[in-house]
């Protein structure tokens, strides 16, 4: 009996289980349908996290030069905050969908 990762909820669970105890999917059927969708599913997911942290990114760009001046006071620190956490979180999150992507299905 080994420990292997559950196609839909990534839990571990034991290779001769009939169903995940976690998420209760069965595995009667085949399980590689199951596995494809949830690499699917996992790539959407990072792809809407950068998309996120993109906009993020974007916002603080567009705040830091709003009304055609270099920002000043709370305004600048908002700018800046926004610039920085969305470049940090899409940088780590394209990073991560890369690594996700060479994981083979």
């Amino acid at each position: 009996m080994a420990l292997i990762e559950c196609p839909k909820c990534q839990k571990r669970i034991s290779s001769k289980a009939k169903e995940c105890q976690h998420c209760k999917v069965s595995f009667a059927g085949s399980t590689e349908s199951l596995t494809k969708i949830s690499h699917i599913q996992q790539s959407n997911k990072l792809m809407n996290h950068s998309l996120i942290f993109l906009s993020l990114f974007i916002t603080g760009a567009v705040a830091w030069f709003w009304g055609g001046e270099q920002a000043q006071g709370l305004q600048a620190i908002v700018a800046v905050s926004c610039f920085v956490v969305g470049f940090v979180g899409y940088f780590i999150t394209r990073v991560r969908l890369v690594l996700h992507k060479r994981k083979s299905v």
